[in-house]
Formats: structure tokens, sequence, C-alpha cells
């Protein structure tokens, strides 16, 4: 039996299935049948109705019996009511009254909980009842019934029932909705609303086709709320507001009017509605045509979430129902109830009750999943992790990485183990044995944790080894961008040997080598490596792990690979490699020993003060160019020894600088227009030396020689007087550019005049305006007060008795003294001077005011 229930529920979900093979858009509802009580009941019978209150369900039967039943189908309550079949069901708000109806016209109204009770045996069919949705309370006891009349009940103040009828003369009354204070019901003609507070018909709403028998295609009526009523018959549905009329428009008619909001055709006959939101649930009694035989035959009935348009509606979603013996059933055998509360719809046929419930978010990652969108139920599930009851982000992201490995996308995969392994050392262990299995172990080895979690030893091991077997850069990325303490030092360490074996120079292999040389603390190891290498971080490590103790002995490794650098390095490092040490180890390079010399004495011209005679011979031998600003800045350089090497090695300019600095100033000029034969150089010379001497052994020297005449000619005029050149010029000689220099010199003369005259103006027109200056300051007035002091006796300046006479001198620098105070002039000097500026050479302060009394 469980058996046949489990391959029934799977047949039900594939019919569901449809609409999804043929899009991908996602079901709204999901689906499954009413089980356990119901199975049985429905073995031995058939339902024929059913309604359903939020705590319960009550179903009837074409047995006559009315079972009540728990959300789950269990039975737990049965009333015997009459042998033929139950019409209707109806239950109060409180769901502690219920109403019956059977085909034999019985009628029972009773309290499921209390003894309360009414019977009436009537002598047609009694096809509807609906009780007062407030029937629990005293001043509710109402309900209506009818087969071809519409009788209300109700009981007077004397617990009697009294009956009055509402409608009649249209036919059977097939569906009944009781809503508030409205009634509203169908016959054979259209519906009818009743106001039952003011007990007046407020509307009609005619039937459209009435070609279709009312009795197999009856009207199906919904309440959406206590003012719209939703009428489903044939193909048509229509949504009337019941609306208050104004008060000038009553006159006779009832205080409220029904108005058809919307109204539009649907594709399939209606056998049931229900609202959901602003949509509404529409379950539709199918006929499709046999291609086979063309004949009509019962289809699956639908179950349709439809928008509704003013005109027309919008299908939201659609699902073909595979109910049981559903190609016996007629339209009139399918019911639509629902539960308000828990938006849960059942749709009810003889053999068969089905409920479909609105998909939760689990429901909507099974659907996800169920397509390979497991991006999408990742993204869901995070979302809402507080409501997802059956599925686990951890479960639909292993999934995911599963599928993704499946497909091949292993980059992929491994990038979403980071978000979705998070902290769980013992899942990426898990994941990377997976991806060891299927080779794939490189491309899980960037996305490893590498702080928290810390994995096993043995995995990162792994993942390395991996590498030193078919990707050695691959290999070096990895351990400079993992920290060392990640895996054993040492076992990787002598992998890389192993593996140095077989091709001693690989240079990735041999710099991977130095960087575990480095984690491991062994620096000595690492810096042969980086100097074999001629590695750019050799000097980094060196500063990063203060090695100058390890290299004393490789500076000439460290000159050969980058002398700047290492130059640097040593002379700001002096006093862990000192300069002797440095000098010593380079003995026997002496072009590297010249740089490192070079570079000191630029920085400072006394720390090698003890090497400047040894660097006059590098700097001769090696850099030349840089020799005479060495000669020219060093103070502790061996003139003679400078002045024999260059001698040695014809350096003109070097042996002229030398002869001139040891005062053979002669020797130099000589030499310069000798060797150099340049009068331009030899005039600057002149010109620095300043000596006259100088200027006659240079003009001795051009006389006779023309160019150099000329030279002098006009470069001679600010320092010697060119008549004294002139006149030893010797007649008929030819002098280049004569004319020229002569022009020059007259020019020269000129400006030096007019430079004489400029300068006497300005001194003249300075010394008059100084002398006015000064003329204006001696005028003014001098204060002489209390505060004022003897610059002699130091005491104040006015007596504190004015009446006493006084005579005080001031001077014009403005110290002041008691007359009596300053030394008697003298017949050598008359005048009188400040003793104070005198002292100090500040100039004689004579001009005095005396002021006496």
């Amino acid at each position: 039996m469980a058996e046949a229930e489990e391959q029934e529920t799977e047949s039900l979900e594939e019919s569901t299935d449809e609409s999804e093979e043929e899009s991908e858009e996602e079901p709204k509802l999901k689906y499954e049948r009413l089980s356990n009580g119901v199975t049985e009941i429905l073995q031995k019978d058939a339902a024929s109705c059913m309604t359903v209150h939020d705590k319960f369900l009550a179903l009837g039967t074409h047995y006559g019996k009315v079972y009540l039943l728990d959300v789950q189908g269990n039975i737990t309550q049965k009333f015997d009511v009459s042998p033929v079949k139950i019409n209707q069901i109806s239950l109060d708000d409180s769901g502690e009254h219920m109403g019956v109806c059977s085909e034999d016209g019985k009628l029972q109204v009773f309290g499921l909980y209390s003894g309360e009770e009414f019977h009436e045996t009537f002598d047609c069919p009694i096809k509807i009842v609906a009780v007062h949705p407030q029937f629990v309370r005293s001043s509710c006891k109402q309900f209506v019934t009818g087969g071809k009349k519409l009788l209300l009940f109700e009981r007077t103040w004397m617990n009697r029932w009294k009956s009055s009828v509402l409608h009649e003369g249209e036919g059977n009354i097939r569906s009944v909705k009781w809503r508030g204070h409205l009634i509203a019901w169908a016959n054979n003609m259209g519906v009818k609303v009743f106001d039952i507070t003011s007990k007046q018909r407020i509307s009609n709403v005619p039937r459209d086709d009435i070609s279709l028998r009312p009795d197999m295609y009856p009207c199906s009526l919904c309440w959406k709320d206590n003012v719209t009523l939703i009428i489903g018959w044939g193909t048509s549905i229509k949504i009337c507001a019941v609306k208050e009329r104004h008060a000038s428009e009553m006159r006779d008619l009832p205080s409220r009017y029904v108005e058809i909001v919307s109204q539009f055709e649907t594709e399939f006959y209606i056998s049931g509605l229900a609202p959901l939101c602003d949509q509404l649930v529409v379950l539709s009694y199918v006929k499709e045509v046999s291609e086979k035989t063309e004949r009509e035959y019962c289809a699956r009935p639908r179950l349709d979430i439809i928008q509704p348009l003013p005109e027309t509606c919008e299908e939201i979603s659609s699902d073909a129902l595979t109910v049981r013996g559903f190609q016996e059933n007629e339209c009139r055998d399918y019911h639509l109830e629902y539960s308000e509360g828990e938006s849960l719809f059942y749709v009810v046929s003889p053999r068969d009750v089905v409920v479909a419930k609105e998909r939760d978010q689990d429901d909507h990652i099974d659907w996800l999943l169920e397509k390979k969108k497991y991006e999408e139920a990742l993204m869901a599930a995070e979302i809402s992790q507080r409501n997802i009851k059956r599925h686990k982000i951890l479960d639909i992201g292993l999934a995911y990485v599963n599928h993704l490995v499946e497909r091949g996308e292993y980059d992929m995969a491994a990038r979403k183990c980071q978000k979705i392994l998070g902290k769980n050392a013992s899942l990426w262990e898990y994941e990377v044995y997976k991806f060891k299995e299927i080779g794939q172990l490189k491309a899980i080895s960037p996305y490893l944790p590498r702080g928290d979690p810390v994995l096993k030893p043995l995995i990162y091991e792994m993942i390395l080894h991996e590498f030193l077997e078919s990707d050695y850069e691959g290999f070096a990325t990895l351990i400079r961008e993992w920290p060392g303490d990640l895996y054993n030092n040492s076992v990787i360490v002598q992998a890389v040997r192993d593996h140095l074996k077989k091709d001693s120079q690989n240079k990735t292999l041999l710099k991977t080598l130095a960087e575990l040389y480095t984690y491991d603390k062994n620096y000595g190891n690492a810096l042969e490596i980086y100097l074999t290498l001629r590695h750019k971080d050799v000097f980094q490590l060196i500063h990063k792990h203060n090695l100058f103790s390890s290299i004393k002995d490789k500076i000439v490794l460290l000159m050969d690979f980058d002398s700047e650098k290492a130059v640097d390095m040593l002379l700001d490092n002096e006093d862990k490699i000192s300069i002797k040490k440095v000098v010593e180890e380079l003995e026997d390079r002496p072009e590297l020993q010249h740089v490192y010399l070079h570079k000191l004495f630029k920085r400072d011209h006394h720390k090698g003060q003890r090497y400047h005679e040894r660097q006059i011979s590098l700097y001769a031998e090696y850099d030349r160019p840089n020799l005479l600003p060495f000669l020219r800045d060093s103070t502790h350089c061996p003139l003679e020894k400078a002045l024999e090497i260059c001698q040695q090695r014809n350096f003109v300019e070097e042996t002229v600088y030398l002869l001139s600095r040891m005062g053979n100033s002669r020797s130099a000029l000589k030499m310069i227009m000798e060797e150099l034969h340049d009068v331009d150089k030899a005039i600057e010379f002149a010109k620095e030396q300043d000596d006259g001497e100088l200027w006659e052994d240079l003009i001795l020297y051009s006389i006779d020689k023309p160019p150099f005449i000329t030279g002098l000619l006009n470069n001679i005029g600010t320092h010697v007087d060119p008549i004294l050149l002139i006149h030893r010029i010797k007649e008929g000689m030819e002098i280049p550019n004569l004319r020229d220099s002569l022009v020059k010199i007259l020019q020269d003369y000129n400006l030096q005049i007019l430079l004489r005259e400029g300068c006497k103006k300005i001194l003249v027109a300075d010394s008059l305006s100084l002398l006015k200056k000064m003329h204006r300051t001696q005028m003014k007035g001098v204060l002489v007060d209390e505060e004022n002091i003897c610059e002699s006796c130091l005491s104040p300046i006015l007596p504190t008795d004015a009446a006493k006479p006084f005579s005080v001198v001031v001077f014009h620098c403005r110290h002041m003294f008691h007359k009596e105070c300053l030394p008697m002039p003298s017949m050598n000097a008359p005048a009188q001077y400040c003793n104070i500026c005198s002292a100090k050479n500040r100039g004689p302060g004579s001009a005095i005011l005396e002021m006496k009394k």
C-alpha cells in the first residue's frame, strides 16, 4: 500500500512538472496528495465535497459520511449523516459549528463541541448550506440552505428556529458563499447577492453562457474579502465589488450595489476559484480531442495562477494535475477549497485530494538545484539562511563545487572553495585530496588558506611536490607567496637539492633554494647562491638579516655584481665593515678599489686621507677626468708624488695645476705655452695668479707669435696696460685681426671710463643723501628723563632734587654722562668724545648737547 502511494505521489510530481519541461520558469506552487486517513476513505468511498478551516478539514462523501481530518489527512472524527451523497459542508469562523446537507433532503446544523443541534428533513434534495460566519455568537444564529428555493433560518429569543424564503423560482440553487453581512448564491439564471443586515437583495449578475447545463458546469463563488466577490461560470470570470450607494441615489434602492470591475474569458471550464494576494488561483476542467480517434476525452485538470486585468488576464503559471480517476470525472466533480491563513489550496475530486502550497525558499532552492543553477541556489540560501529549513549553505556549496569539477571547470571550482569551505580545515583537506585524485592540485593551490585556518603540512608539501615535478616557475611562485611555516622546510629543501642534481644550473631552482635557506635562517648558503646568480635581492638580504659579517670575504663578488649598490652599502655600514678591510679585499682588483675610494672621497674628503697617495695612481690609470678635481679638492695628497706621476704620464693640465700649486707658476705658464699652445688658457692662468712677472713672461713669449699677440690684445686690457704690449710689437709684423683687437681695446677703455663716471655719480648722490640723513638725525631732540642713567657712574642722569643745579652731557650716539663724570678736555684734544663709542671704535660721537641748570 505504502509503495503504491509513493508511486502515485511521484506520478503527481512528474505531471505537475509538465509546464517546467516546456519552460525554464519556476513554478509558483508545489503539490502533494492528502494521504493517511484520506487514502483509506477514498479506497471505499468517493469525496463529494470538502470545506477547510485553519485548524482542520471536513470531508463529505458519496455514502453520506462526514470526516473531520487534521491537516495531514488523519481522521479525528466521523459522522454518519445520511446513506446518500453529502452535497455541502459549512463551518463558522470559529470552527465550532458545522452545517451539513445531503441529497436525500437532510439538513443538520450542530456544534462540534456542544450539544447544540438542528435537524430538518426536506422533501427535495438540499444542495447547499452556509452558516453565519459568527454563528458562535448568540446574536448570529443564522444559516441558509436550499434546493429549489433559498431559506434563511434564524433562532428566535425562545430558542426556536424561524425560516423565511429569500429567493425561489429560478431553478435549483447549487452554490452559496457567506462573508460578513453578505450572502452570494447561484441558481440556473445567475448570481444573487443578499445583504443580511438590511434584508435586501442588492444585485443580480446574470449567467453568460446559458447553453451549458448548470448541473454539469456549476457556478464557482469566492469572496476575496468582505466586499469583493469572484464569480466563475463556464469559461467566464467576473470580479465584482460591493459598493455603498450615495445617499442622493438611494430613493427606494438598496444602500449597496454590485459593480463588475473585471471580466474576462478563460481557455477551459472553471471548477473552482481562490484568491492569492492580488492574483487568482483557478481550477479548470479540461477536455481534449484525441488525434487518433478524434473523440473528446477528459484530460488532467489544470491549476492556474492568473493576474486579472480589466478586460483580460495574464497567466502566471499553469500546472496539469494527475489526480486519480481524472479520465472519468466531470466539471462538477472537482472542487477548489482554500485556507486563507496559510495559502493552502485543496483540489478535491471523487478519488483524490491534492494539496497545493506556495513554494517556499527551500522549494525555490530545490528547483534551482534541479536546473543545475548552483550559483543562484547558493546566493538564495545565503540571503534566506534564517528561513530555509531543509537546506544548508555548505551542502549547496559542496554540490556546486562537485558540479564544476564534473564540468571540468577546475579553476572556478577551486575559487569557490574559498567562499564555501571558509575556515573548515577538515573540508579543505578533503577537497584537496579530491583534486589530487583528478590530477588538478595546481588548480586549487592559489586558493589554499594560509593563515586561518592552517592545514596539515602534508597538504602543502603534496602540492609543492606536484609543482616541483612539472612546473619550476609555479613552484617558485608558491615558495614566495606561502609563509615558510606552512610546510616542513627541510623536506622541501631536500627535494629541491635532488632536482638540482639533475639540473644543477637551473636558475629558478637555485633562486628558490636560496629563498628556502632564508626561511630556514641559513643566510650564508642563501647569500652564496644569490651572489652566484647575481640576483638583485642579495643586497636586500644582507640589509634585512644584517649579514655584513658574512660578506667580508665576498666583497669582490658583490662589486662584480653591482659596484654602485655594493659601494653604497659598504659606505653606509662603515661601522660593520671598515674602510681598511674593504681596501684590503680589493687589493687585487684596483679598478674596483678605485670605484670604492672615489665614492668615499666624494662623500668625505678626509675619511680616506691615508689612501689619497694611492688614489693618484688609481685616478691616473682608471679615471683621468676626475684626477684634476681630486687634486684640487684633496688637502692630503703628496704634491711631489702627484707631480711625478703626472709628468710620467704627460698629463699637462694636471702638471700645470701641480706646478702652480707648488709655487712654480713660471714653469706652469711655460708648459701651457709650449705644450698646449693655448693662449686663452695661458691668459686665464695669468689672470688667476694675478702676478705682473707672469704677464711679462707671457708677453715676451708671445711677442714673436702673431696669433698669441691677437689673443693678448683681446684679453689683456683689464689687467695690463695694452700700450706696453703695442710698443713691443715689431714694425712690419702681420698680426691677424689687429684692427678688431684695437677697436676692442678702445671699446673696453671707453667702457671703463663710463663705468667710472657712473660709479662717481652714484657715490656723490649717496654721500649727499647720507649727509642729509645724518643732519636730520642730529637735529632731532633727545629725551632725557628719570629712567636714563649716566653711562659712567650708572646713577640716574637727573638728580632727585630738581632744585639743585646739575650739568648733563648728551652725545649724538644717545649715550649720556654727568659732566663731572667725563674727563676734562686737554689742550691737544679740546673736543669731548663719547667714551663708550670711542672704546668700541664706532666713531668719535663728538657732537654733543650740554644741558645745564
